[in-house]
């Protein structure tokens, strides 16, 4: 299956699933190699590596929608992550992440209209000891609250929304 499109990233992507020999148990490096190639991963590029790894459609889609580092939507510009880890929660991070929904109108898993921001959800980042942890553009940063995630983010929300 060639894809239609003639995009070259499908090549560099089955040259990626060559080098594991198209190994069922490569998915999730392959799945990694697809988002960093087009930035999320749509139907059809999950489609396709069904197809060459000859699996079921359903197994890519549900180790693509298990792991939170994977994502089905483009993503915006900045990205803001709270992670709900119990540490996090327990200490917060419902009320920052309802802070910073309530101002860029949009639900977790949801990316401004403007494509500037995208407001993602982690179960556990792994920084508890810092709770409530908030990654933002990938920086991991302590202690937020509701108001100083805001601050983080005021830049990235347009003002018209």
């Amino acid at each position: 299956m060639q894809h239609a499109s003639g995009d070259k990233r499908f090549k560099i992507l089955e040259a990626f699933m060559k080098k594991y020999q198209f190994r069922h148990d490569a998915l999730i490096e392959i799945l990694h190699k697809a988002q960093e190639l087009f930035g999320y991963l749509e139907d059809d590029l999950l489609l396709f590596v069904a197809f060459k790894l000859k699996l079921p459609p359903s197994r890519v889609y549900g180790v693509a929608t298990f792991y939170h580092f994977f994502t089905l939507k483009p993503q915006g510009k900045h990205t803001c992550v709270v992670c709900l880890g119990t540490a996090c929660y327990v200490k917060g991070a419902d009320k920052v992440l309802a802070a910073v929904e309530a101002r860029a109108k949009i639900k977790a898993g949801e990316t401004t209209p403007d494509n500037e921001l995208s407001l993602l959800t982690a179960r556990c980042i792994g920084a508890c000891g810092i709770a409530p942890a908030v990654i933002y553009d990938g920086a991991v940063t302590p202690r937020q609250t509701p108001e100083t995630a805001l601050e983080q983010v005021k830049g990235w929300i347009s003002h018209g929304q």
